[in-house]
């Protein structure tokens, strides 16, 4: 053989190899990460959160000589909507936005997929939960990552002392620090009757029926501990059905034990409520303790965050993930996806958990059990099984599994609440159901 077939023979086969390598490799950094990176996140309730997200990006930038933009985008006003609206609109603007829960869906067509990263963070992190995938896969391709920041659990939040007192139940038994929950009593029935222990104590549960997140989260959780379905995930009207009628007389009886002004609510009364003094539960995540803890001290040493009580159909937590997304019009998608990939790190999870003292909630199975939750008080152990680390309870959210485009407006329309507040206020249960029905009809038009 010539030297010079000798040669094209061995270029062929370092091809060869180099490709099969390619292949079989995670994404690799490279010069395509260099260049200059523009960055949406939301703006953290917690004060001081923000700075570890920062920390964390500019880590990055500083390792792959990218230069970074960040801005921190509130959404009080809907003010982050807006930007997501506006930038889809110009198809111009960040490289790399937060999003909300319903937000991924109904920009899929203009993110870029992030099937290669996702694949990858589940090998290494474990599986995600089932709402994770329900609001950022979609088509079967998954268009977002799930944010560390941002995501979170609304469950129990109870008077330890108040629940031991007047209703006989040890919260901080039933959910102990350092190993599963044995709450196998604590279910319908038996919140219902402390519920109205407390109410007849002068210290009733705190559970609004507005129409913000917080009431509407709490009523999801509700309509699925029963099987309570308004549409299903094929996009049938299921609403006319026995589950929907159990739960319904049972959120009327629960509504006699609350606040009379809980149709009223939005998302500061609950924290109010349960730092005021007045209130023996709500349904929140951590941030009504972290300011108890500075404004009423003695009231924080009485929290524990707990489970939600078990229906029918199983035990139920709402939880709402945010996203990191990159549009498909970013200039540097390459720097977007290495970004991601370092903030979903198990390390960089942890940061921000730390700095959110523990109201942030990463969504990948084997990173639910960091030490924030487990140490953090007074008292020590409140938070440990607000991560779920023991999966004794399903994270969900209100209106799944209706196809998210019919889900979206039956959440910001507040339609489960508007149906309990309707029948507690004596609407034949039948009236409430049909005018139910013919909401959803006009929703399926829309």
């Amino acid at each position: 053989m010539s030297e010079k077939h000798q040669d094209r023979r061995r270029f062929i086969q370092r091809s060869a190899q180099v490709s099969a390598v390619a292949v079989a490799a995670p994404y690799v950094h490279t010069s395509r990460a260099a260049g200059s990176l523009s960055i949406g996140f939301w703006d953290h309730w917690v004060p001081g959160a923000n700075q570890a997200t920062t920390d964390l990006a500019k880590e990055w930038a500083a390792k792959e000589k990218v230069d970074i933009k960040i801005d921190y985008i509130t959404s009080q006003g809907n003010k982050n909507l807006l930007t997501i609206a506006a930038e889809a609109q110009a198809k111009s603007g960040h490289d790399i936005l937060a999003f909300p829960t319903w937000q991924p869906a109904d920009q899929a067509k203009l993110l870029e997929p992030v099937d290669d990263i996702m694949g990858d963070l589940i090998k290494e992190h474990g599986a995600v939960n089932g709402t994770v995938e329900y609001l950022g896969k979609v088509g079967g391709r998954w268009v977002v990552v799930p944010a560390t920041a941002g995501s979170q659990i609304k469950g129990p939040c109870s008077r330890a002392d108040l629940l031991k007192q007047h209703a006989g139940i040890d919260i901080k038994a039933m959910y102990a620090p350092g190993g599963p929950p044995k709450a196998d009593g604590w279910n319908m029935e038996s919140f219902l009757k402390a519920a109205e222990a407390c109410h007849k104590a002068g210290v009733p549960f705190g559970i609004g029926y507005g129409q913000t997140s917080d009431s509407v989260d709490s009523a999801g959780a509700f309509f699925q501990a029963f099987g309570a379905t308004l549409v299903d995930g094929k996009g049938n009207i299921t609403v006319k059905s026995d589950s929907v009628r159990q739960c319904l007389d049972y959120l009327k009886r629960l509504m006699a034990f609350l606040p009379a002004d809980v149709p009223a609510w939005d998302d500061a009364s609950n924290n109010k409520w349960l730092v005021s003094g007045k209130g023996s539960l709500i349904m929140n995540p951590p941030s009504a303790w972290a300011v108890a803890k500075r404004d009423a001290p003695q009231i924080a040493e009485q929290l524990w965050t707990h489970g939600f009580p078990s229906g029918p159909k199983g035990r139920f937590a709402p939880f709402l993930p945010y996203f990191w997304g990159i549009w498909n019009f970013g200039k540097n998608k390459s720097a977007a996806k290495s970004l991601l990939r370092y903030l979903s790190t198990r390390q960089a999870a942890e940061k921000m958990v730390i700095a959110s003292a523990g109201y942030d909630i990463p969504s990948f199975a084997n990173l639910t059990t960091f030490k924030t939750w487990a140490e953090a008080g007074p008292p020590v152990g409140t938070l440990y099984h607000y991560p779920n680390p023991h999966n004794h309870q399903t994270l969900s959210i209100a209106a799944s599994p209706a196809p998210p485009k019919i889900a979206v407006q039956i959440y910001t329309q507040g339609l489960m609440t508007k149906m309990a507040v309707r029948h507690f206020k004596g609407e034949a249960m039948d009236k409430t159901i049909g005018w139910a029905a013919s909401e959803l009809e006009g929703f399926m038009r829309t």
